[in-house]
């Protein structure tokens, strides 16, 4: 939501970003630092990609290898160059958001680190977290010093990558603090975090509409949105959404499951409880979905994107955007 970055780029140095395309959102709408990851390059998108970078993280030392010179020859400005590494840890419960799970195509393991191939590495980066706390970076880092030290010690900057929800309330800043403390002071190493989901967590709103009420075993309602098309977390994570007025089913005297609008059987959103019946009409409040969703969200079946609206106490609501037709067939042949 680059419309907020004004506001966002008060508090960050910059961006990070895993394409060409969102390199160029972060240069041109931020215009401060841009750093690049991704598992792989496109070869054809690489001379244009450079034009936006400062940092360009590598996924193998054989893309580091392919690569490097069309880095370096870069004369416009200074692009620091990582490898981005997989410590073979992580403490997170769903494997689809586990850099370190099984097999993961997700950085270079410890066995086939190549320290012959880092000339002209400035960093290392490792992101093994998803929406956990610094206890969790702590035990991590441990991992990570006793892996790969010997070459922290040869770098500039170590890369924390994200999952850190520094923004929390029970978020233990202390301990994050030491964590950073401990790298820059056994290394000398500048140290980057990239807290993505933090910046909106407990953030956005989606405002749906119940357009009608069923019963099949239970009651059901349909929504003129959908998990398929504007919440996918919530069938990939899973990931189950508050509702303001909502509880968990059977907490309040009529529960429902609430539906999306398309045609795939699995558009459901959860089982919610309501103390009055719901109707037609009727406005339902998803809270927290500022964070992968216009990512994310898509137009499967043709079914409209929400609106794009921002509030403030100066201004009140501010519709930012409107979806129509012509994006929908635009994208189509």
């Amino acid at each position: 939501m680059f419309s907020t970055f004004p506001l966002v780029g008060k508090y960050l140095k910059g961006v990070t970003s895993s394409s060409l395309f969102e390199a160029r959102l972060g240069r041109e709408k931020m215009d401060k630092e841009v750093h690049v990851y991704a598992p792989a390059y496109v070869d054809s998108e690489f001379d244009e990609l450079l034009e936006y970078v400062d940092h360009i993280v590598f996924n193998s030392f054989d893309q580091l290898k392919r690569f490097k010179s069309r880095v370096q020859g870069v004369t416009s400005k200074k692009i620091d160059i990582g490898i981005r590494v997989n410590p073979e840890y992580s403490e997170i419960e769903t494997p689809l958001y586990d850099p370190c799970y099984n097999n993961s195509r997700m950085g270079v393991t410890l066995a086939n680190f190549r320290p012959e191939d880092l000339d002209g590495v400035d960093g290392i980066h490792f992101h093994t977290m998803c929406e956990q706390n610094s206890d969790t970076l702590e035990r991590t880092i441990k991992v990570v010093d006793e892996k790969f030290g010997p070459y922290i010690k040869q770098m500039k900057w170590l890369n924390f990558g994200g999952g850190h929800h520094i923004t929390r309330e029970d978020y233990d800043l202390d301990t994050l603090v030491r964590c950073i403390q401990y790298f820059q002071d056994k290394y000398g190493v500048q140290v980057y975090l990239e807290p993505g989901e933090a910046i909106a967590l407990n953030t956005g709103y989606l405002v749906a509409t119940v357009l009608d009420t069923m019963k099949n075993g239970m009651d059901i309602a349909i929504l003129d949105t959908s998990a398929e098309c504007h919440m996918p977390d919530v069938l990939a994570m899973p990931y189950r959404p508050n509702i303001i007025g909502a509880g968990k089913p059977g907490e309040y005297a009529h529960t429902y499951r609430l539906g999306g609008l398309t045609c795939l059987a699995g558009d459901v959103i959860g089982d919610y409880s309501f103390k009055e019946p719901l109707k037609p009409g009727d406005k339902l409040v998803f809270c927290d979905m500022a964070h992968y969703t216009m990512v994310k969200n898509h137009m499967f079946n043709g079914v409209n994107l929400p609106a794009i609206a921002s509030y403030n106490d100066e201004e009140g609501i501010k519709v930012i955007r409107q979806f129509s037709y012509e994006d929908f067939s635009s994208r189509l042949s």
